[in-house]
């Protein structure tokens, strides 16, 4: 097997000195204010719950009679399921709804992570909404329980629209199971992720119309609470981008094969400091040509914003990255964006190491031509299966030369299942990785690759030494 290639340049390890470079200059007084509301939000999504758990237990004495005896279901069970439920589904969009507070604070791995993790709370707690109102019709009915439920779930008003929503909600949680995800395609799988949008609106009307829970505080209170989410999504993932794309008014420039299956697509626009677009953030895209140029695909900057032009590298195994590569210079371009935190990133430690997976190159290509780094203070290892597919190896040399990095390039084919390492390299996955970067406990650790690659990748700087906090996960897929 292959040996790693050697560092395109032995920059000084000690170098660098904590100095502050651009890449992490932002404006101390935005920073704050990110932080300020980033707290904001999670207070407020607390005191939501709280306020939801009051409207269905509205005593104390309600809230000790049930954990007296929390086996037994009652009426606020079954609702305070309901509303739990609810009130997680719309903290869930807004923690994706690009508030660009959060999206600078926690960047979007973080928020992902949290939205999936309510998510799942949520429907549980909207399945065991529907079981315990089961339990109560049946209860009431035993010896008719198929006419209780066909008035429970379809006779009652807005029942029918409610049990429509369960049900495209739940084809959403169905779809984004790992073993079913991975036979969708990504269009696929996006198209059935926004029938859950649906399902919550057929919902509302069960919850609020013509029901107690509508009228008085407790209506101005659901009310709010469904309208400003509705307001944060249509502003922040309808009118600001499209406001930005009419400003920037993009137009690919021209499309270049990189190698056999990667394209970069080189775009021209105005007004692009506007986007205030840094390196290492991505973007979605949608090029404006046919059919597929209507579905979003998240791709990363390659190379850092410069003047009127803007550049992305994707992969050509998708459907999106197939579209890329056939686009014609002039095909206009629609934004949303820039996200990500790695523009934003808070590092403890003057050098920086950088590890990236086949196409996961491209932020980091775009982080070290515009981070303004001194000397030494960046490590760059690159994996791939194949000395032959280093993407932008010649460019990534260069700039190597130019601001003093040290970069490895690890070809061949994995060595072991679970392993981040090719074969032929010799020691456990973090002994190897310590040997790479000696002064590895020294530098702040940013991943960018497939989800199972960045999973080995942590789990070797864990072994190594690397607290958590330093290691920052920037992963691709779906």
């Amino acid at each position: 097997m292959p040996e790693p290639k050697p560092p395109s340049r032995a920059g000084p390890h000690a170098a660098g000195g904590g100095r502050r470079t651009p890449w992490h200059t932002r404006a101390v007084g935005q920073a704050t204010v990110d932080r300020a509301v980033a707290r904001v939000f999670v207070l407020a999504g607390v005191a939501t719950m709280v306020v939801t758990t009051s409207i269905a237990y509205r005593s104390l004495d309600e809230v000790v009679g049930y954990l007296a005896d929390p086996l037994t279901p009652r009426l606020q069970e079954a609702d305070v399921t309901g509303l739990w439920s609810a009130n997680l589904m719309l903290l869930q969009v807004l923690l994706l709804a690009r508030l660009p507070w959060l999206e600078r604070a926690w960047g979007r791995q973080l928020l992902t992570r949290w939205h999936r993790s309510l998510g799942s709370w949520s429907v549980w707690l909207m399945v065991l909404h529907v079981l315990l109102f089961t339990v109560q019709a049946v209860s009431r009915e035993p010896g008719r329980v198929g006419s209780a439920l066909y008035r429970l779930y379809v006779a009652e008003p807005w029942m029918w629209a409610a049990s429509l929503g369960t049900a495209m909600v739940l084809l959403v949680v169905v779809s984004s199971i790992v073993e079913v995800r991975r036979w969708l395609r990504y269009e696929t799988w996006h198209l059935l992720h926004l029938w859950a949008y649906v399902g919550m609106a057929l919902a509302l009307p069960h919850q609020l119309v013509g029901r107690e829970l509508g009228r008085g505080w407790t209506g101005v209170y659901w009310w709010s609470l469904y309208l400003v989410t509705l307001a944060a999504v249509v502003w922040f993932r309808v009118l600001v981008p499209v406001h930005r794309t009419r400003r920037s008014a993009l137009r690919v420039d021209r499309v270049r094969e990189e190698q056999p299956g990667v394209v970069s697509v080189e775009m021209t626009g105005r007004n692009l400091d506007e986007l205030g677009a840094r390196p290492g953030q991505f973007l979605v895209w949608r090029f404006l040509a046919g059919r597929a140029g209507l579905r979003g695909h998240p791709y990363s900057l390659s190379s850092a914003p410069a003047g009127d032009r803007l550049r992305v590298t994707v992969s050509t195994d998708g459907d999106g990255g197939r579209h890329a590569a056939g686009l014609r210079p002039g095909t206009r371009v629609a934004i949303e964006g820039p996200y990500g935190a790695l523009g934003d990133l808070r590092r403890r430690h003057p050098r920086l190491l950088l590890l990236a997976a086949g196409v996961g190159i491209t932020p980091f290509r775009a982080l070290v031509e515009g981070g303004g780094f001194a000397p030494g203070e960046v490590a760059l290892l690159h994996r791939v299966s194949d000395a032959s597919q280093a993407l932008f190896e010649d460019e990534l040399d260069e700039l190597a030369e130019q601001h003093g990095m040290d970069m490895t390039i690890l070809s061949g084919p994995r060595r072991a299942r679970g392993s981040w390492l090719p074969g032929g390299v010799d020691g456990s996955d973090h002994e190897a990785l310590l040997r790479l970067v000696p002064d590895l406990l020294e530098r702040d650790v940013v991943v960018c690759g497939p989800f199972g690659w960045a999973a080995a990748v942590r789990r070797a700087a864990d072994a190594a030494g690397v607290l958590d906090r330093d290691v920052h996960t920037e992963e691709f897929g779906w």
